[in-house]
């Protein structure tokens, strides 16, 4: 999640005052940052999880969204202090070194991030195999959790880990491309939606019921709906990567991530409430029926040929989400791995193509497993609840970051720089806090979403045991200390793949 230009290797320039001297070339003027932060935060989220959010909490799907949305605008405000004041592209693992000082901890928080990578591009796989199902008119072929949609959803990220290591550069220019289709599909719902409303098709009625299949009382069904939610309103944090690239970061980040989130937020309510309106929460819950959108789309224009394009619009974005989210994981696993915190291997860069091939492969061996074990049991009774177990792992690992992230805005508080910066009204950091941390626990999931604690333990696991071979052998083979060397560059895609 994060993101480089084509032209930004070894570039020194002349910054412009009180922006600090960088490497990186400062391309990013405030249109692209928004577009930028746009692009990432759309996507698969309301794409692959409109349905399943509709699921939990019935005809108020919107309810979710919005509150996942002021959470995540809480949140920014944190991030926004810490990338003004810290304009380095590290992220969240720097801020938790800085704040904490525990190399251990920092290495559980950057590995939480990779994770949360790799379950989201996972997500996306297994939407990118809906989507074409029903771009192909295979929906009754094809059912939730048959081995074809298994095929395609394994082919796709292994196309994806084929592109990740021939070397892709998202440059700027190609994300607001990006962006501009992903847009369109929404924006298709929307406006589908109006016409729906003038034809008489649409029930609004239907968009102020609650319906819980689990029983849990309003707030509880929010709380579960909102922690899948979350999932659609994440990637405004990958935007804090671009800050060395960024025209004035101090000046122009606050304000276009602010944007960039009301922009979202407003769009996935609009969304959700025309998908409600449109069509019955029990038709657009059931994965067998085709994804939600386009469901919302085949019955709010049926004579429209849109029902045959939506899919492959979905597709674009999901692609797109995937892509970013896996260049990424492996980025990250390979910047640990240089860090001598994970086993040197990992670190390997192929000769030629100079992309991280063993990241590549390892963060793409843990996708092919959780997108096995999602695609199957999605074909099991429970049905649209095990849809969103990788969504909501996604959620789940970023909430626990975001978390950390807001205590890390006050413990900073301490630490004086010497430019000026953005700075969050003091309540802010304290409450993104509590809600953030009230949201990753189980009581903010149902039975079914519980399973998302086995997901994310399973792949922290694996991280701690990696750490630990790492330790046993840089102690004893190597005599020395298994930390966190420079935090500041643990994301540095430079030296990660050549365009």
């Amino acid at each position: 999640m994060s993101g480089s230009t084509d032209d930004r290797r070894g570039t020194d320039v002349l910054d412009a005052p009180g922006e600090g001297h960088t490497e990186l070339k400062r391309v990013m003027g405030p249109k692209l940052l928004l577009l930028f932060i746009v692009g990432d935060i759309l996507g698969t989220g309301v794409y692959a999880l409109t349905g399943s959010v509709a699921g939990e909490v019935g005809g108020a799907a919107w309810a979710p969204f919005l509150v996942a949305f002021i959470v995540a605008t809480i949140t920014a405000f944190s991030y926004l202090e810490l990338v003004t004041k810290y304009p380095q592209a590290a992220g969240a693992a720097l801020y938790t070194h800085k704040a904490f000082g525990i190399h251990f901890f920092t290495f559980i928080v950057c590995f939480a991030v990779m994770c949360s990578g790799i379950t989201s591009a996972s997500t996306a796989s297994n939407a990118f195999a809906g989507f074409l199902r029903d771009g192909l008119g295979q929906t009754d072929a094809w059912p939730a959790g048959s081995t074809p949609l298994l095929a395609i959803a394994l082919g796709f990220m292994a196309l994806v880990a084929a592109i990740n290591f021939r070397g892709v550069g998202e440059s700027v220019k190609a994300n607001v491309v990006l962006t501009l289709v992903e847009l369109s599909g929404l924006l298709l719902v929307i406006f589908i939606g109006l016409y729906a409303v003038t034809q008489g098709k649409a029930d609004f009625s239907r968009t102020v019921v609650f319906e819980s299949p689990s029983d849990k009382s309003t707030f509880f069904a929010i709380t579960a709906a909102t922690s899948l939610a979350f999932f659609a309103m994440v990637g405004f944090e990958d935007s804090v990567n671009m800050a060395e690239e960024t025209h004035e970061p101090a000046k122009n980040f606050p304000k276009m991530m602010l944007t960039g989130l009301g922009i979202t937020g407003l769009i996935y309510v609009l969304v959700s409430i025309t998908a409600v309106a449109l069509v019955p929460v029990g038709t657009l819950s059931n994965p067998d029926e085709g994804s939600a959108l386009t469901q919302v789309v085949a019955a709010g224009a049926p004579n429209f040929p849109f029902d045959k394009v939506f899919p492959f619009i979905g597709m674009f974005a999901v692609a797109n989400s995937a892509l970013i989210n896996m260049l990424m994981a492996s980025r990250l696993l390979y910047g640990m791995a240089k860090q001598e915190v994970l086993p040197p291997f990992l670190g390997k860069v192929h000769k030629s193509r100079r992309t991280p091939w063993a990241a590549i492969l390892f963060t793409t061996v843990i996708a092919f497993g959780l997108i096995i074990y999602v695609v199957r049991a999605n074909g099991s009774e429970e049905g649209a609840s095990t849809v969103a177990l990788l969504g909501g792992t996604t959620a789940l690992l970023l909430l626990c970051v975001f978390t950390v992230v807001n205590i890390a805005v006050l413990v900073l508080r301490r630490d004086s720089v010497s430019h000026s910066h953005f700075r969050a009204p003091s309540i802010l950091p304290y409450l993104g806090a509590a809600l953030c941390a009230f949201l990753a626990g189980p009581w903010a999931r149902s039975d079914e979403q519980q399973e998302q604690y086995k997901i994310a333990g399973g792949l922290l696991a694996v991280g701690v045991v990696l750490w630990a071979l790492t330790w046993v052998v840089n102690r004893f083979f190597f005599a020395k200390k298994t930390y966190m060397r420079d935090p500041e560059e643990l994301d540095d895609p430079d030296h990660a793949h050549h365009t």
